[in-house]
Order: structure tokens, then sequence, then C-alpha cells
């Protein structure tokens, strides 16, 4: 082994024990294509063996790239989104990158484009946005941008790069569910509309109840939270004539849960109840929730692999949905029985 002192080891001692130029090592490091197989192995080797680690800096200023993400966040408390942003954190680290977040909270002065303008300043190689409203998306499409940016949306789009948790086969599901066990009055609580997660579910609700003749109702539209879902358990004056209520994420489940239970009512006796999500609290409430997993972790290294793609010139993935899974539990059950 080279003798590197007490000095960080530098990319001509990697070219030494592996035998090759420094110019070489910087092709492997780069991923440049025309490299032998073995040549590439050599050094690969080599950088185990001295524990190199190469300056970033310099690296991008060859490149002219930062190997750095910017993501914009939309609702940055709720579980979906933080979830997706801690995934693709997980895989940008994978593939070398890191990723430099900006939240975007109601009743701020910050606007989509000042999150832009923010992370773009900070030399960001592409640009991600989660949980997007259909407002922000329609003032991103008025930016001009030099990097890729991809949005996680269900639709395709002519603007940006696209990638989703399959919310309509998610939707699909629940309806499915409770369909099976007798249900045909169900109601829907959906999240703010403005939201392109909410909407999807909301569509794909309405789609497939009229597939199977199920009464239609006027949506109730919530805010996300437990408090609202609460407050309307509360505000319900007798048992409702529906006997199921598809909520579109769980946290509004577990808040419409308790106001049921303070209402007097029983789940799923009285009432069956559906989220969206699987937060690892549904599991342990009373009754467990019957929901809908979201696999963040495909959805995220999907992210990062359509990014970095289009960051390296590569070919870029097909438009991926990310599958969904039903996960009945005791919160939902045949409807009461009438009469």
């Amino acid at each position: 082994m080279a003798n590197v002192g007490s000095d960080k080891p530098s990319i001509r001692q990697v070219a030494e024990i592996a035998g090759v130029s420094h110019m070489t090592v910087s092709r492997v490091l780069n991923d440049h294509p025309n490299i032998k197989p073995d040549t590439r192995r050599r050094v690969l080797e080599a950088i185990e063996e001295l524990d190199y680690r190469p300056n970033l800096v310099a690296r991008a200023l060859a490149t002219q790239r930062t190997r750095r993400i910017g993501v914009i966040i939309e609702s940055p408390v709720s579980f979906g989104p933080t979830s997706v942003l801690r995934a693709v954190e997980l895989a940008a680290r994978e593939a070398d990158y890191s990723v430099t977040a900006i939240a975007l909270h109601d009743g701020d002065h910050l606007s989509p484009q000042d999150a832009v303008d923010n992370l773009v300043t900070q030399g960001v190689d592409a640009l991600c946005v989660i949980a997007p409203r259909s407002s922000s998306v329609a003032a991103l499409r008025r930016t001009s941008l030099n990097v890729p940016m991809l949005v996680v949306k269900a639709d395709a789009d002519p603007t940006f790069l696209t990638v989703s948790i399959d919310q309509h086969a998610g939707t699909t599901l629940v309806v499915d569910h409770l369909v099976a066990l007798g249900h045909r009055d169900i109601l829907h609580i959906a999240g703010p509309l403005d939201w392109l997660d909410a909407r999807a579910r909301e569509r794909a609700f309405h789609s497939r109840a009229k597939s199977w003749g199920i009464r239609e109702r006027p949506i109730v539209v919530g805010d996300w939270t437990p408090d609202f879902t609460y407050d309307f358990a509360m505000g319900l004056k007798r048992l409702p004539d529906y006997t199921a209520i598809f909520v579109a994420n769980d946290d509004m489940a577990i808040g419409l849960i308790h106001g049921l239970h303070d209402k007097g009512f029983e789940v799923p006796r009285d009432l069956s109840v559906v989220g969206f999500d699987d937060i690892p609290l549904a599991r342990h409430f009373l009754p467990p929730l019957t929901t809908v997993r979201q696999d963040f972790g495909a959805l995220g290294s999907s992210v990062v692999q359509m990014l970095t793609a289009a960051i390296e010139g590569r070919d870029i993935p097909a438009l991926t949905r990310i599958p969904t899974e039903l996960v009945p539990r005791e919160s939902s059950a045949a409807p009461r029985a009438v009469g």
C-alpha cells in the first residue's frame, strides 16, 4: 500500500495504486461510460483501499455540477410529504447526491418562485416538488429554468418530469373493499382540493363509486387535520344514512373515529371508516384503522432515478406510478342492519 502519510489521500495516489493516470481516475469518479471494466475495477479497489474521498468542490468545478437536488415541499408537517422527503434524501445519498429542501407553509410570504430562486442560487442540479398544489404547479409553469424539474403528481405533464404513487388504484381498492363488505352508501371526506393528491383521490372515488352504482353524495372537503373531522363528527345530529366513510388521509380518519366515539357512535358497528397513508399510529388506534399503504421508499427511489438520469444525460426511466396496498383492519366491517 502506498504511504499516504497523515494527509488525506489524493487522486494521484489512487492513480498510482491502480496503475492508471489521474485523468482515468477522474473519469471513473464521474461515471464516464468509455472505461474498461477491469480498469474501473482497479480504480474502485484503490479508492476503497485508500478510503479516498473526492474533493467535491473540485469535482463540481470540473463537471459544472454540485450533485445536489433541490426539493420544494408543501404541507411539511403532514405524514405523506415528510415521508416522501425522507425517501428522496435516502435515495439521493445512495446515489452520491445531497438534498437541500425548502418548505412552503400556509400563510408565509415565500412563493414557489421564491423557493425556486433560492435553490437555484445555491447551485442545485435539479428540482423536485413534493405534495404540490395546483396553484403552485401553475406558478412553476411560468418559471424559466435551466435544470430539470420533477413534480410528484399523478398525471404526465409537458413541462415537468412526473412520478407518483397510484392514487387512482389506491382509491379503487378502498371502494371495492367497502362494496365487498356490503356498503352501497359511502361518504367521502376529501383533502383540500387544491392539493393534487386530494383531487386525484376525489376523482377516483367518484369514478369507482359510479361504476358500482353507489349513491352520489356531495363530498365533504377537509383540511388534512384530525381536528376538522373530529368537529365534523361532533356536529352530526343523528346517525347518518350512509354506512361508510372514506377519508382522504389517516390523520383525518383518526380524528373522525375519535369524534364518532365521543358522539356515542361505534366504529365499525355504526359506521365503517377507511383512511389513506398507513401512518404508524393507524395499527394501534382503537379500532385499528383500515387504510391504504403507500410505498414512499419506492417513490423516493423513482424521483432520484429520474432526476439523476436527466442531470447526467442518460435515458430517463418511463413514467412510473407506484402501486398501493389495501390494509384491512377492524375499522371496516359489514354495514349495520336496517330496520
